[in-house]
């Protein structure tokens, strides 16, 4: 969705700067087919104050008033120095659905107060997004503190009215893709990525938005199936512990006989498990005997043989029930040498439990000693997925220990951000009717920077990386690719450099207006997923390590600058002492 630029700004503005052929709008005239995905995301998901400002807007003359609002964020989350920009399209579906209805004109009827003008809960009821604009960054993009990752334009007390709603839409799903692109970044590219949190997730809700968002963020699948259903996100999963302890030996088995894949000859699988498993206990250091019950768990076997059974072409086993080294490997492994003498390959194993690298190890050289004393080359190299509290550091560790995990399955931390359980995006006012409006404060990271504005990301180098994003006003020409530019900290005078830039891209597209969305414009989840790597890829390392990331650079133009420094001057009051 972002365009190179090499003419003007792909995107419509609304006071004649950039000039170029609109492109019309494409919408879905039945909002039933376009509308939030989940039935709470509604007019009335919002803060009571917001419904409060637009009766005093009305009663103050205001409601035609043109207003400018930006979305952004101050601080990058995780102590790291990128984000994830993420829930623009339920921002669209948000706003294009947006009307109160007449149950909710009756509530908000009771919550107001006595005396309040019919007048103004006949213009509640009327209200509509007809007259907004809204310029955002396409999703997916990695972006960073200060930039209006999304402008609204319209009517002020419509503009206001989406506030509260639009926060809750892009702060979350923004937090958990980038906690998930951090431990994809961890992990590593070839490392299989899956989301296990929806029970742990704050409700439904947060753990529906997880699913989604990570895998836009960079996982690989989920295990929660409404979101697969929903969304088209694979889904993953095998069995539990408790699977495993519903069986307690043998002999009770009802289900025994298994066929060839190919030629159809039945045999009792589970003896033929139980024979493999005498024959390899040697090889783990594990005495087979049935009698008194030492070695391998009977039950465990059971299990395996059983889910086997049910599914021979996806056989993965949890192993870690009573212990991995000595009964869950070894069980897997006589079941899987089974499945093979049935013409199926099982898949691998799962651990939960214990020190992750040090058992993946293990198993990846039991596996290669299987392999090697029975003829099966392919087990050498079973998968081995490792799951228990994983986290981003936790992950790191791993990689220093040189595990031999080949998936990670990430729950609770991945899904609650742990870490950082809100990213503190806000919704600030920066221009009416033509003045801009900035809002001070003692604390410069609290500033806001005033009127229409508009984002650019400038690339060079060997690589092509992304060298500086540059905000500046929509009234000014666009940067050109290799033509140098002029670059200023917001605040700080000193802190300035020239950038000659061999690609300039143009972040902000208009994705909605007048009543309609662009969808042409609208990336598949897919594209946005892929919008994420390679936005990764064009950043350098250095700002996505770890430890002590360098800071990406956001700079404004010298026209904003001076805008920005002389407004601040003209608003701030002047103490005297005495």
């Amino acid at each position: 969705m972002n365009r190179l630029l090499d003419g003007p700004v792909d995107g419509m503005e609304k006071d004649g700067a950039v000039n170029h052929t609109v492109e019309v709008a494409t919408s879905f005239h039945d909002k039933n087919t376009f509308r939030p995905t989940n039935s709470l995301v509604q007019p009335l998901l919002t803060d009571l104050y917001q419904i409060t400002m637009a009766y005093a807007y009305w009663k103050a003359g205001k409601k035609d008033s043109f207003a400018v609002f930006d979305l952004f964020f101050r601080k990058n989350p995780f102590d790291g120095e990128y984000t994830i920009f993420a829930g623009l399209e339920e921002v669209l579906r948000y706003i294009y659905c947006f009307q109160f209805s007449e149950d909710d004109m009756g509530y908000i009827r009771s919550i107001m107060p006595a005396g309040t003008e019919e007048e103004f809960f006949q213009y509640l009821a009327d209200m509509t997004t007809r007259d907004i604009s809204v310029y955002a960054v396409p999703e997916g993009s990695i972006v960073f503190p200060r930039e209006p990752l999304i402008r609204v334009e319209g009517p002020l007390p419509v503009a206001q009215m989406l506030e509260t709603t639009l926060l809750t839409l892009v702060n979350f799903p923004s937090l958990v893709a980038t906690n998930a692109a951090r431990i994809r970044h961890a992990a590593g590219p070839s490392k299989e990525l899956f989301e296990f949190g929806l029970r742990r997730a704050q409700g439904p809700d947060g753990g529906l938005s997880a699913s989604k968002y990570v895998y836009i963020g960079g996982f690989d699948g989920t295990s929660n199936t409404l979101a697969g259903k929903l969304f088209g996100i694979p889904v993953r999963g095998t069995h539990a512990h408790s699977f495993v302890a519903a069986f307690t030996d043998l002999t009770s088995l009802k289900n025994k006989m298994m066929k060839h894949r190919k030629t159809g000859v039945e045999v009792d699988f589970v003896a033929l498990s139980q024979k493999y498993r005498a024959e390899m206990a040697p090889l783990f250091q594990v005495i087979d005997n049935e009698i008194d019950g030492s070695g391998a768990n009977n039950g465990e076997l059971a299990a395996f043989t059983q889910y086997a059974m049910a599914f021979p072409n996806g056989f993965l086993a949890l192993v870690d029930t009573f212990d991995t080294l000595r009964s869950g490997l070894l069980n897997f492994c006589a079941v899987a040498k089974a499945l093979a003498d049935l013409d199926y390959k099982a898949v691998g194993i799962r651990i939960d439990s214990g020190d992750l690298a040090y058992l993946s190890k293990q198993a990846r050289q039991f596996f290669k000693t299987v392999a090697n004393r029975f003829g099966l080359p392919w087990l050498a190299n079973a998968k081995i997925v490792a799951s228990n509290d994983l986290k981003e550091e936790t992950i790191y560790a791993l990689n220093e220990q040189n595990h031999q995990i080949d998936s990670f399955g990430v729950g609770t931390h991945l899904v609650t951000c742990q870490k950082q359980p809100a990213l503190g995006c806000v919704y600030k006012l920066v221009e009416v009717d033509g003045h801009p409006r900035i809002k001070l404060s003692q604390d410069v990271a609290k500033l806001t920077m005033p009127g229409r504005k508009t984002i650019y990301r400038l690339s060079g180098g060997s690589g092509n990386e992304a060298l500086i994003d540059l905000i500046q006003r929509v009234s000014e020409p666009p940067p050109e690719p290799g033509k140098r530019i002029l670059c200023r900290h917001p605040f700080e005078e000193s802190k300035r450099a020239y950038v000659l830039p061999t690609t300039v891209e143009a972040l902000h597209v208009l994705y909605y207006q007048n009543g309609h969305v662009f969808h042409d414009r609208l990336p598949s989840m897919e594209d946005v997923r892929a919008n994420v790597q390679r936005n990764l890829v064009n950043l350098r390392n250095d700002h996505m390590r770890r430890l002590n990331p360098t800071p990406y650079k956001v700079a404004v133009s010298p026209d904003l600058y001076d805008y920005v420094h002389d407004l601040w001057l003209a608003n701030a009051p002047i103490g005297e002492l005495s």
